[in-house]
């Protein structure tokens, strides 16, 4: 607790990082007052059928990530999620299409068209999301819900929620820019952690008026504690791999014979295998739209059930498979071989060039089958948490890619403000070591 206490006072002695804190907090707390705003043309005493039908499901998550505006009907309602899903398209274009490929190569400037091509498929994202937005309040909420009514009602929520969307966004960049971490993470993080303490009080009221008591809410406490514990060393685990430079003598100096590291994540793919997989997963959902019945049955039932053993089964499998591709498409061995090579690094006992490509490809190979594993654990969590009898909004945050999201985002933040402090010759939050914050993701999620 001293320690505590001693590094917060540190923090309030650099100015520039006081003030970055501050910014950071008015323009997050901008964001939740924002939150809570409900569209004009909604009685916002009638939104109680929405947050029913929101509090589980594809649904629930949703809401969970946008801190609850979504059930609220609010002007943020479908929060930074649309600038996400364009992040995604824009990197699995650097990747399949060359002049997407070239932009990432131009540093500064092409990182700023990449950024802004991004803000126009965010856009097209919203054409399509705002419209299904809509139509659910439309079949959720009942007729006297809606003060407004007609194409009035529709043309102008869709612009709402779509400038809702892009004052996020812009919020999330100013945040990067002139606050602490980053600020798209920080905004899903924030939002995420805003449904924690409805959810444990529910817990909590549920295990006093009915079974287990306090023991058993303690019980869960700790066995949260341990998946995060779990969590963090998944996400700072590495498998470092030695490189030797050619030691050369320039004039009177010596450059290189030095020993270094080239550090391997465990999970380089971050959270971005769970997503792909529930976005596969959500397509039985979908079909329910289309679908004459109510509620589907048989196999195709059990999928859009996500404490089902056949959803989780294929979920696991989907993860592990998506691990893998991801990895491949981040990771180039052939191409962090010959940057070795041309800055006279090799590793010792391996031959530069195609012999260092297919070590470190094997090496690759090697630690993803545990990370995946891992992570498909972590994955299915809520799943095993609502088996044992855990409320569904709690046992949200006992894995997926909440609790993933919220651990990485936290750990880099701190590491953004313990290099603060190391910086002016301050002691950071551990004397054991310094914080290890993730390699940056896509759309730093």
């Amino acid at each position: 607790m001293k320690k505590i206490i001693e590094t917060l006072s540190n923090i309030i002695k650099i100015n520039e990082l006081k003030e970055r804190l501050l910014y950071t907090f008015y323009l997050i707390l901008i964001y939740r007052l924002g939150s809570y705003i409900v569209l004009p043309g909604i009685d916002p005493k009638q939104l109680e059928n929405l947050k029913r039908v929101t509090s589980e499901g594809v649904l629930g998550l949703l809401d969970m990530f946008s801190g609850g505006a979504f059930s609220n009907a609010s002007i943020f309602a479908l929060g930074i999620m649309p600038y996400i899903s364009a992040s995604i398209i824009v990197q699995l274009l650097s990747v399949a299409v060359p002049y997407f490929q070239k932009l990432q190569k131009e540093g500064e400037s092409g990182r700023k068209k990449l950024n802004q091509i991004t803000r126009y498929i965010t856009i097209l994202v919203l054409l399509v999301q705002t419209p299904s937005y809509l139509t659910s309040l439309r079949y959720t909420l009942p007729e006297s819900a809606f003060i407004l009514t007609g194409k009035s009602f529709i043309i102008s929520s869709m612009m709402i929620l779509t400038a809702g969307t892009m004052f996020v966004m812009w919020l999330g960049e100013k945040i990067t820019d002139k606050g602490i971490g980053n600020g798209v993470s920080l905004i899903i993080m924030i939002g995420i952690i805003a449904r924690f303490p409805h959810a444990i009080t529910a817990e909590i009221e549920t295990r006093l008026l009915g079974t287990g008591g306090l023991i058993v809410i303690l019980l869960e406490i700790i066995f949260l504690l341990l998946v995060i514990a779990s969590t963090i060393m998944l996400i700072q685990a590495t498998r470092r791999i030695p490189i030797q430079y050619v030691k050369r003598i320039i004039g009177n100096k010596q450059i290189g014979g030095v020993r270094q590291f080239l550090p391997l994540k465990i999970n380089a793919a971050g959270v971005m295998p769970i997503i792909f997989a529930q976005s596969l997963m959500f397509i039985p959902t979908v079909l329910i739209g289309f679908s004459t019945e109510s509620k589907l049955t048989g196999f195709l039932g059990s999928l859009t059930n996500f404490t089902s053993i056949t959803y989780n089964i294929i979920f696991f499998i989907l993860i592990i498979f998506f691990t893998y591709v991801y990895t491949a498409i981040i990771f180039n061995p052939i191409q962090i071989a010959d940057d070795l090579k041309r800055n006279g690094g090799f590793i010792p006992g391996i031959k530069p060039g195609k012999k260092t490509a297919e070590f470190i490809d094997q090496v690759i190979s090697k630690i993803t089958l545990p990370g995946a594993i891992y992570l498909g654990i972590i994955a299915i969590m809520p799943a095993i948490a609502v088996a044992l009898g855990i409320n569904t909004s709690f046992a949200n945050f006992f894995g997926g890619t909440s609790l993933l999201i919220t651990v990485g985002v936290a750990l880099d933040t701190l590491q953004q403000i313990e290099s603060y402090l190391i910086m002016r010759h301050y002691d950071g939050f551990l004397k054991s070591g310094r914080i290890k914050g993730r390699i940056p993701q896509l759309a730093s999620v």
